[in-house]
């Protein structure tokens, strides 16, 4: 049984400015240097779901979703963005200016009615929750219902193919440039295996439609990422 919230130690200013710096850089590197990856990630968020006119995003780092959305005018007044950090909302704002953003935290409640979305985009953003239960529960209520869809992609954290992948991408990326181990970011950042988080957001949701990448077969152990469509309950 997980344990919730899940409590991280404090961070000193200057790991707190390489952790910051290192994940807006790594959100735009992706898409360029692991193309065929990435595409998944937004391609089964974009693909799998209903009619929409309202779409929240949380975690949605520089914007780089939007480039695989083809949204009518009307679908994109009603698209909002939300960020954790700062530094990454403003990238997104120099890239999407006429997109709804704001700065905040998904596990907490946010200035929306209930029911207001039809879609709620969690792209690579579950894995990375303290208090995921909040988050989960705080998407159902915003979600409108039967209709609405949550779409959630995450990485197959703990086993080797993904593994195999990040010792050659990020790890290495973040150990040549800041001379520190990977462990103490990463630790921080993934802090929850697909187990989990499946588990949690099958608390209130009802899975509609599974994926997984790139062997399509349904293991974590060979696989890159796990895309979820569900609905509320």
């Amino acid at each position: 049984m997980s344990v919730w919230p899940k409590v991280l130690p404090p961070l000193d200013p200057a790991s707190r400015r390489i952790h910051d710096e290192f994940m807006r850089d790594w959100l735009e590197a992706l898409p360029n240097r692991y193309r065929i990856a990435d595409r998944f990630n937004h391609r089964y968020a974009a693909r799998n779901n209903g009619p929409f006119l309202r779409t929240l995003e949380i975690g949605a780092g520089t914007g780089e979703h939007l480039r695989h959305e083809q949204l009518t005018a009307e679908q994109r007044n009603g698209y909002v963005a939300l960020e954790l950090r700062e530094n990454v909302a403003a990238r997104f704002r120099e890239r999407h200016p006429d997109i709804a953003i704001a700065v905040g935290d998904c596990q907490r409640r946010l200035a929306f009615p209930d029911g207001h979305f039809d879609r709620v985009l969690a792209i690579h953003v579950f894995e990375h929750l303290p208090d995921l239960p909040r988050a989960v529960d705080e998407a159902h209520r915003l979600l409108a219902k039967p209709s609405g869809r949550l779409v959630v992609v995450i990485p197959c954290e703990g086993g080797l193919a993904y593994g195999i992948a990040r010792r050659i991408s990020a790890k290495r990326i973040f150990e040549r440039r800041y001379g520190r181990p990977y462990r103490e970011f990463i630790e921080r950042e993934h802090l929850s295996r697909p187990a989990e988080v499946i588990e949690e957001v099958l608390r209130r949701f009802t899975l509609v439609h599974r994926s997984y990448f790139p062997a399509l077969i349904p293991s974590v152990f060979c696989n890159l990422f796990i895309g979820l469509t569900l609905a509320p309950r």
